[in-house]
């Protein structure tokens, strides 16, 4: 039992109660994630643990969704932002000019007003926890797809997070706000790092195809578990040695 529990609806309680036993995935909608939104998420988490004994990873698969959705919610913002400066996000020099007032106006509003500016451009943030008894897999989506200055950062991150085991040596070399995100990105590698699982458990993709930009940690809970992003290179090994 936590605080906020006695504050979340019955029906999503039993929802939640039903999925777990059922191991079926389970997936929330948020715009800017408030306490209640918060609340959810700790308790579909806390339940899906509990299930299989594994409380221990509360903090990291909590903390990783919290920032990764911070993250989500900062890049659609972005577009929000974007659009209301008339500016093309996909063009590199018009990408330029509108950072440049990213951070000024990610602070300066407030963020009902980006919730419902969110809603109206149709943009929204989608949180999943899928598992079983042999993993859990965190989602969080956006419904967009990666600028290519975005994608750029973003791998930037995941190079510059491997030379550091904590966050605090990290943000003295390459800490910077130009566009008020990337923390959480490196925050999130070096949990899973810290924890003891391969760092590339976390990954970030983005599918033009499905109009979609999606954050997936993957934490095994069975020792026999092979990680997907193993299973893939086995797949392109034995592709590339004649063998399927």
């Amino acid at each position: 039992m936590y605080e906020g529990i006695e504050e979340l609806p019955q029906e999503f309680l039993f929802e939640v109660e039903t999925a777990v036993k059922k191991e079926e995935p389970i997936s929330i909608i948020t715009y800017v994630l408030s306490t209640r939104g918060e609340n959810k998420l700790k308790h579909i988490i806390q339940t899906v643990l509990s299930k299989y004994k594994r409380e221990d990873l509360t903090e990291l698969i909590f903390t990783s969704a919290k920032e990764l959705i911070v993250n989500a919610t900062k890049a659609a913002i972005k577009r929000v932002l974007f659009k209301e400066l008339g500016l093309n996000i996909d063009d590199p020099s018009q990408y330029d000019l509108g950072m440049e007032s990213f951070k000024e106006n990610l602070v300066s509003r407030k963020f009902p007003y980006y919730r419902r500016k969110m809603k109206e451009h149709g943009l929204f943030v989608k949180v999943t926890l899928s598992f079983s008894s042999d993993r859990i897999i965190l989602f969080v989506q956006n419904n967009f797809t990666l600028a290519v200055r975005e994608e750029k950062r973003i791998r930037e991150k995941f190079v510059h997070s491997k030379e550091f085991d904590n966050l605090f040596e990290y943000y003295m070399k390459y800490g910077d706000t130009t566009e008020g995100a990337g923390m959480g990105i490196t925050m999130v590698e070096i949990l899973v790092a810290q924890s003891g699982y391969d760092r590339h458990l976390f990954t970030i993709y983005s599918r033009q195809s499905e109009n979609k930009t999606v954050a997936r940690v993957e934490i095994p809970l069975d020792q026999n578990y092979v990680p997907r992003r193993q299973r893939y290179q086995k797949w392109l090994q034995e592709k590339a040695s004649g063998l399927t």
